[in-house]
Protein backbone atom coordinates (compact mmCIF):
# COMPACT_ATOMS: atom_id res chain seq x y z
CA UNK A 1 0.00 0.00 0.00
CA UNK A 2 1.27 3.55 -1.25
CA UNK A 3 0.88 5.88 1.74
CA UNK A 4 0.20 9.57 0.39
CA UNK A 5 -0.02 12.75 2.68
CA UNK A 6 -1.89 15.79 1.09
CA UNK A 7 -1.29 19.22 2.51
CA UNK A 8 -3.09 21.96 1.58
CA UNK A 9 -1.73 24.90 1.77
CA UNK A 10 -4.21 27.70 0.21
CA UNK A 11 -4.72 30.35 2.75
CA UNK A 12 -7.74 32.56 3.79
CA UNK A 13 -6.46 35.74 4.18
CA UNK A 14 -7.39 39.22 2.55
CA UNK A 15 -9.43 38.60 -0.44
CA UNK A 16 -8.56 35.09 -0.91
CA UNK A 17 -10.87 32.47 0.68
CA UNK A 18 -8.36 29.69 -0.51
CA UNK A 19 -11.45 27.59 -2.42
CA UNK A 20 -9.33 26.75 -5.12
CA UNK A 21 -6.62 25.18 -3.29
CA UNK A 22 -9.47 23.11 -1.04
CA UNK A 23 -10.73 22.30 -4.10
CA UNK A 24 -7.70 20.28 -5.75
CA UNK A 25 -6.43 19.08 -1.83
CA UNK A 26 -10.36 17.49 -2.23
CA UNK A 27 -9.96 16.32 -5.20
CA UNK A 28 -6.59 14.11 -4.86
CA UNK A 29 -7.78 13.09 -1.35
CA UNK A 30 -10.96 11.78 -3.42
CA UNK A 31 -8.93 10.49 -6.09
CA UNK A 32 -6.62 8.26 -3.69
CA UNK A 33 -9.40 7.43 -1.25
CA UNK A 34 -11.14 5.49 -3.46
CA UNK A 35 -8.34 3.35 -4.79
CA UNK A 36 -7.76 0.10 -2.54
CA UNK A 37 -3.58 0.28 -2.81
CA UNK A 38 -3.59 3.91 -1.33
CA UNK A 39 -3.65 4.99 2.04
CA UNK A 40 -4.83 8.96 2.87
CA UNK A 41 -3.50 11.43 5.53
CA UNK A 42 -4.08 15.30 5.21
CA UNK A 43 -3.52 18.75 6.76
CA UNK A 44 -4.89 22.23 6.16
CA UNK A 45 -2.67 24.97 7.04
CA UNK A 46 -5.33 27.10 8.02
CA UNK A 47 -6.01 24.11 10.98
CA UNK A 48 -4.59 23.95 14.32
CA UNK A 49 -2.10 21.07 13.80
CA UNK A 50 0.52 19.62 16.20
CA UNK A 51 4.26 19.82 14.94
CA UNK A 52 4.87 16.74 16.50
CA UNK A 53 1.85 14.79 14.73
CA UNK A 54 3.05 16.66 11.17
CA UNK A 55 6.60 15.28 11.34
CA UNK A 56 4.69 11.61 12.00
CA UNK A 57 3.31 12.62 8.36
CA UNK A 58 6.00 12.91 6.97
CA UNK A 59 7.93 10.47 8.19
CA UNK A 60 4.77 8.02 7.83
CA UNK A 61 4.39 8.88 3.89
CA UNK A 62 5.66 7.55 0.78
CA UNK A 63 4.52 10.52 -1.63
CA UNK A 64 3.73 13.73 0.32
CA UNK A 65 1.72 16.48 -2.23
CA UNK A 66 1.25 19.70 -1.69
CA UNK A 67 -1.07 21.98 -2.88
CA UNK A 68 -0.08 25.90 -2.46
CA UNK A 69 -1.13 29.30 -4.22
CA UNK A 70 1.59 31.65 -4.99
CA UNK A 71 1.39 35.65 -3.06
CA UNK A 72 3.86 37.99 -4.45
CA UNK A 73 6.00 34.63 -6.04
CA UNK A 74 6.31 32.94 -2.95
CA UNK A 75 4.34 30.42 -0.24
CA UNK A 76 1.75 32.30 1.31
CA UNK A 77 2.31 33.17 5.03
CA UNK A 78 1.28 30.70 6.83
CA UNK A 79 1.74 27.65 4.62
CA UNK A 80 5.80 29.18 5.01
CA UNK A 81 5.22 28.94 8.66
CA UNK A 82 3.90 25.78 8.61
CA UNK A 83 7.08 24.27 6.88
CA UNK A 84 9.42 26.30 9.46
CA UNK A 85 7.77 25.15 12.30
CA UNK A 86 7.45 21.73 11.42
CA UNK A 87 10.90 21.32 9.41
CA UNK A 88 12.71 22.94 12.85
CA UNK A 89 10.45 19.65 14.81
CA UNK A 90 11.50 17.31 12.32
CA UNK A 91 15.58 17.99 13.11
CA UNK A 92 16.85 15.14 14.13
CA UNK A 93 13.37 13.65 14.77
CA UNK A 94 12.79 12.06 10.84
CA UNK A 95 13.20 14.99 8.42
CA UNK A 96 17.09 15.85 8.77
CA UNK A 97 19.77 15.21 10.73
CA UNK A 98 21.55 17.70 9.56
CA UNK A 99 23.26 19.89 6.61
CA UNK A 100 25.31 16.65 5.76
CA UNK A 101 28.75 18.28 6.01
CA UNK A 102 31.51 17.24 8.36
CA UNK A 103 34.16 19.16 10.15
CA UNK A 104 36.91 17.34 7.85
CA UNK A 105 35.79 18.86 4.72
CA UNK A 106 33.38 21.93 5.72
CA UNK A 107 32.72 22.74 1.56
CA UNK A 108 31.54 19.63 0.20
CA UNK A 109 28.26 17.76 0.34
CA UNK A 110 26.21 20.47 1.87
CA UNK A 111 22.34 19.71 1.83
CA UNK A 112 22.93 15.32 1.88
CA UNK A 113 21.52 15.25 5.88
CA UNK A 114 18.05 14.20 5.06
CA UNK A 115 15.94 11.90 6.40
CA UNK A 116 13.57 11.19 3.89
CA UNK A 117 15.23 9.17 1.47
CA UNK A 118 12.95 7.04 -0.49
CA UNK A 119 10.13 9.22 -0.34
CA UNK A 120 8.51 11.19 -3.18
CA UNK A 121 7.34 14.79 -3.16
CA UNK A 122 4.80 16.68 -5.62
CA UNK A 123 3.70 20.10 -5.42
CA UNK A 124 0.56 21.85 -7.71
CA UNK A 125 0.70 25.73 -7.82
CA UNK A 126 -1.98 27.72 -8.40
CA UNK A 127 -1.10 31.70 -9.93
CA UNK A 128 -2.93 34.99 -10.74
CA UNK A 129 -0.21 35.31 -13.84
CA UNK A 130 -0.89 33.54 -16.97
CA UNK A 131 0.96 30.96 -18.48
CA UNK A 132 2.48 33.38 -21.15
CA UNK A 133 4.20 35.15 -18.78
CA UNK A 134 6.47 32.25 -18.13
CA UNK A 135 7.05 31.19 -21.46
CA UNK A 136 6.96 34.17 -24.02
CA UNK A 137 10.08 36.41 -24.78
CA UNK A 138 9.88 40.30 -23.41
CA UNK A 139 7.15 38.85 -20.62
CA UNK A 140 7.39 39.25 -17.25
CA UNK A 141 9.39 35.98 -16.43
CA UNK A 142 11.65 36.46 -18.61
CA UNK A 143 11.31 32.37 -19.99
CA UNK A 144 11.84 31.34 -16.96
CA UNK A 145 9.41 28.18 -16.10
CA UNK A 146 7.55 28.29 -12.61
CA UNK A 147 9.94 25.44 -11.26
CA UNK A 148 12.95 27.15 -12.55
CA UNK A 149 12.13 30.47 -11.14
CA UNK A 150 9.83 31.30 -8.57
CA UNK A 151 9.65 27.63 -6.91
CA UNK A 152 13.18 26.79 -7.01
CA UNK A 153 14.08 27.21 -3.44
CA UNK A 154 10.88 25.19 -2.33
CA UNK A 155 12.44 21.74 -4.87
CA UNK A 156 15.63 22.36 -3.03
CA UNK A 157 13.98 22.23 0.28
CA UNK A 158 12.74 19.01 -0.43
CA UNK A 159 15.71 17.51 -1.98
CA UNK A 160 17.35 19.03 1.50
CA UNK A 161 15.50 16.44 3.50
CA UNK A 162 15.73 13.39 0.44
CA UNK A 163 13.06 13.50 -1.69
CA UNK A 164 12.78 12.91 -4.74
CA UNK A 165 10.27 15.03 -6.92
CA UNK A 166 7.63 13.89 -9.04
CA UNK A 167 6.34 16.04 -12.34
CA UNK A 168 3.81 19.04 -10.47
CA UNK A 169 1.11 21.32 -12.04
CA UNK A 170 0.78 24.84 -12.29
CA UNK A 171 -2.82 26.39 -12.70
CA UNK A 172 -2.89 29.83 -14.33
CA UNK A 173 -4.89 32.97 -14.67
CA UNK A 174 -6.47 31.49 -12.02
CA UNK A 175 -8.30 34.94 -10.53
CA UNK A 176 -9.35 36.77 -13.75
CA UNK A 177 -10.09 33.50 -16.12
CA UNK A 178 -10.50 30.52 -14.02
CA UNK A 179 -11.89 27.47 -15.90
CA UNK A 180 -12.06 25.18 -12.84
CA UNK A 181 -13.74 22.12 -14.69
CA UNK A 182 -11.30 22.27 -17.36
CA UNK A 183 -8.28 22.28 -15.22
CA UNK A 184 -9.71 19.55 -12.62
CA UNK A 185 -10.67 17.37 -15.76
CA UNK A 186 -6.50 17.51 -16.27
CA UNK A 187 -5.33 17.25 -13.00
CA UNK A 188 -7.60 14.11 -13.02
CA UNK A 189 -5.40 13.22 -16.28
CA UNK A 190 -2.16 14.27 -13.87
CA UNK A 191 -3.12 12.27 -11.28
CA UNK A 192 -3.97 9.04 -13.34
CA UNK A 193 -0.32 9.11 -15.41
CA UNK A 194 1.43 9.66 -12.70
CA UNK A 195 0.37 7.20 -10.18
CA UNK A 196 -1.71 4.23 -12.14
CA UNK A 197 0.17 3.88 -14.99
CA UNK A 198 2.14 0.41 -13.84
CA UNK A 199 5.57 0.93 -13.75
CA UNK A 200 5.23 4.80 -12.36
CA UNK A 201 2.89 2.49 -9.72
CA UNK A 202 5.94 -0.13 -8.88
CA UNK A 203 8.38 2.79 -8.78
CA UNK A 204 6.20 3.84 -5.80
CA UNK A 205 5.83 0.98 -3.87
CA UNK A 206 9.40 0.24 -4.46
CA UNK A 207 9.87 2.98 -2.14
CA UNK A 208 7.96 1.41 0.95
CA UNK A 209 9.53 0.68 3.80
Amino acid sequence: MTKIFIINGGQKFGHSGGRFNETIAAATADFFSELPEFEVKTTNVNDNYDPKEEVAKYVWADVIIYHTPIWWFQLPHGFKKYIDVVFTEGHKNGIYISDGRKADNPTRNYGTGGMLHGRKYMVTSSWNAPKEAFTLPNEFFMETSVDDGPLFGFHRMNAFTGMERLEGMHFHDIEKNANVVRDMELYQSHLQNTFLKENIYEHLSNSNR
